[in-house]
């Protein structure tokens, strides 16, 4: 008996390109048999018109959607991969990224490469690799009020937007610096190329096991990026007399933070799995993603 196949989707259902994507993608996992399911009934609802029925399968969101799949497929940029990630990472189901988005700095493949990355599934032709994630701890006067966890960062910022936001960054219980700032955001290397960047943090290889400090607009000399080592205890507090902020993990998961509460950010204890379907360096994808220019002046403009 041969041996049975599942696959995760996870899409924007109210984008038309996607829902043309999911078509696609739908029909080709039917005739080579494999199982699709997807948590949202509407892209259910619109795959059947193109494929098997019986082969798509509505699962709740709530009930462990990615556990026995061989994989979580996302149609979508990074946001939708994030959310994605928050399926798989529990399962320990790898995550492929097509890229119907914007940047789309962590999905594997561009639009135009929909039907090889659909056969390369199908012929399980991708290599899988781990990346390091964070656990964060909120606590109120010694009592801890909340845990969650981040792929990209974790983002401790002003509630309202006329006010400062008073922080204190401590490293392995040692205050580094105190300062007013609009946030502070810890990331990953992963998130290194995400909020951090455009906060003007430095860009860290994935394979660079290490956390990075962001301040966002702060009011001191001293608030340039840290980063320290991935065994390093990361504490931003909020001053008890200044004013409230929220916490937000990759853009999903937010938490309000009251007056003297303090965030612990660790490495966290369970990876995301990303599959990919190119073994090429990550320099190679930096230099593509960002369209960076690689040629000297004189080479650019040689006549």
């Amino acid at each position: 008996m041969s041996e049975s196949r599942e696959v995760l989707l996870v899409m924007h259902p109210d984008r038309e390109t996607t829902k043309d994507a999911a078509r696609e993608v739908a029909t080709r996992f039917a005739e080579a048999g494999i199982g699709l399911r997807v948590i949202d009934a509407e892209v259910k609802e619109l795959i059947e018109h193109d494929a098997l029925a019986e082969l798509c399968t509505l699962v709740a969101s709530t009930d462990d959607p990615a556990r026995g799949a061989e994989l979580v497929l996302v149609l979508g940029g990074d946001g939708t991969l994030l959310r994605a990630a928050e399926l798989a990472r529990p399962a320990g189901v790898p995550v492929l990224g097509v890229n119907l988005g914007r940047v789309g700095f962590l999905t594997e493949a561009d639009s135009d490469a929909l039907t090889e990355t659909v056969q390369r599934v199908v012929s399980r032709e991708y290599t899988v690799e781990e990346r390091m994630t964070i656990d964060v701890t909120v606590s109120v006067d010694g009592r801890v009020v909340a845990r969650t966890w981040a792929l990209n960062e974790a983002s401790v910022e002003k509630s309202t937007r006329e006010r400062i936001l008073d922080a204190l960054i401590e490293v392995d219980g040692r205050p580094v610096s105190a300062f007013g700032c609009d946030g502070v955001l810890c990331a990953t290397p992963t998130g290194s190329t995400a909020y951090a960047f455009s906060a003007g943090g430095p860009v860290i290889w994935p394979d660079v096991e290490a956390l990075l400090v962001v301040p966002s607009n702060a009011h001191a000399m001293f608030s340039r990026p840290l980063v320290v080592s991935k065994d390093s205890v990361i504490t931003v507090g909020i001053d008890p007399f200044g004013s409230p902020a929220v916490l937000t993990c990759d853009g999903l998961r937010h938490i309000a933070l009251p007056r003297g509460a303090r965030v612990e950010i660790v490495a966290g204890e369970t990876p995301v799995r990303l599959a990919r379907l190119h073994p090429g360096p990550f320099t190679d994808r930096l230099v593509h993603k960002f369209a960076l220019p690689v040629k000297s002046w004189r080479e650019r403009h040689a006549r």
